[in-house]
């Protein structure tokens, strides 16, 4: 995150793993009042499973099922952060780190949603993290959904794919804004909604892991239909977050509201017409996805043309909704692909509708984009980077911008 720069780009540099070349910066080549910051999701770090008076998660559900994770672990205990989080806090000041983006467990604030109590364990439990953040000068950032939902909402109505969780989420935010607000500055509606939506309802991969052939197998799901009805809760949803926010907390709290959304960058894979607008495509089944909709009030014309019917659209009291924008764009960048056109030319995807028809490859003539990382998929492409912060900038009417994440994957037990 940090200063305002001509473009009014932010930047929030993520530390992922040490790089031997770390050594080589300086803190004094940045400008002082630059955030280097880390980041983490709830699920992923906190650990304490059902303590505290926490509910299921759908995340708690899905990585019990056998099958589900290949090595069949869980976060059950994970790097034990709810019971060491001012020993992680303590490193996190060690390494001169300013800013800290974390994410709230629905679960664990309010285990069934608007259908039961607020549990005042959680409420306690953040409250102790924001405080002790703030002692130590570390400027909190937080997401109210990294994926993680209420199992209770899945199994009384199906969570994203119903209306009703648009009350629900709207809900858990205000809970949220009352019980953290005058220690929050900075809050994103959602982590990578664009992402958690591909996965769970076209590929199949994560929560509540629906989908349907060619795609994956899936015991249920339509590929097809279901992750752009998923998709369009979440919109309203974070509608109805930042509406609540503008209107009620923000002018006596003095934060911002944004959202965070996984923006890899596409190179077309030839110089031809056709790739070109491949290129536009990806584009738009990815990040012009949900910002579009958020900042501009309508999907891309894109999907429009290839989905029809099955993208749905906005009723005008929807419309007037999203005219709340936000005040802030979070981008997670971390790599750049070809992207091959699989609508006037032959294509050897077999899975193109759900990216525009668009074959997306790391490899073109035997080498690659750029240098591999640890993640398959994932290159090492500097300039992809500057490119989608620019086109961002440019779509969006020079909105400020974070660096949400950013970074090279590595294999840190190698």
């Amino acid at each position: 995150m940090g200063r305002k720069l001509s473009t009014s780009i932010e930047t929030f540099s993520l530390l992922l793993c040490f790089l031997s070349t770390a050594s080589a910066l300086d803190r004094s080549q940045f400008p002082p009042d630059f955030l280097f910051g880390t980041s983490t999701s709830s699920y992923q770090i906190e650990g304490g499973y059902l303590e505290g008076k926490k509910g299921l998660s759908n995340w708690d559900v899905f990585t019990h099922l056998p099958g589900n994770i290949e090595d069949n672990s869980n976060g059950d205990i994970a790097d034990d952060h709810y019971h060491r989080y001012m020993e992680d806090i303590e490193l996190m000041h060690s390494l001169g780190v300013n800013s800290y983006r974390f994410s709230i467990s629905w679960s664990r604030i309010l285990p069934q949603g608007r259908f039961g109590e607020v549990n005042q364990d959680g409420i306690t439990f953040y409250n102790n993290i924001l405080d002790a953040l703030n002692s130590k000068g570390i400027q909190p950032f937080v997401t109210l959904n990294h994926y993680d939902i209420p199992q209770d909402l899945e199994d009384r109505y199906g969570a994203w794919l119903n209306p009703q969780i648009q009350k629900d989420f709207g809900y858990f935010a205000e809970t949220c804004f009352k019980s953290f607000g005058n220690k929050v500055k900075y809050w994103s509606t959602f982590n990578e909604p664009n992402l958690m939506v591909k996965m769970g309802y076209i590929a199949g991969l994560y929560p509540p892991a629906r989908c349907s052939q060619p795609y994956g197998h899936c015991p249920y799901g339509n590929s097809r239909v279901e992750p752009y009805i998923a998709a369009h809760n979440v919109i309203l949803s974070h509608a109805i977050v930042v509406d609540i926010y503008r209107k009620k907390y923000q002018t006596k709290q003095q934060g911002s509201i944004g959202i965070v959304i996984e923006a890899n960058w596409y190179k077309p894979f030839t110089f031809t017409f056709m790739d070109q607008l491949a290129m536009s495509r990806a584009i738009a089944f990815d990040i012009a996805w949900f910002l579009d909709p958020i900042i501009l009030g309508d999907y891309p014309q894109e999907m429009r043309e290839i989905l029809g019917a099955r993208l749905p659209t906005f009723s005008l009291k929807e419309k007037i909704k999203l005219q709340h924008k936000i005040d802030f764009i979070g981008v997670n960048h971390y790599t750049t692909l070809y992207a091959k056109d699989c609508l006037f030319s032959p294509c050897e995807s077999k899975i193109a509708e759900g990216s525009g028809f668009v074959f997306l490859t790391g490899e073109k003539h035997g080498h690659f984009i750029g240098t591999p990382t640890a993640v398959q998929g994932m290159y090492v492409v500097p300039r992809g980077l500057q490119k989608m912060v620019l086109y961002v900038a440019n779509r969006y009417k020079n909105m400020t911008i974070f660096i949400t994440e950013n970074g090279v994957p590595q294999d840190c037990n190698g």
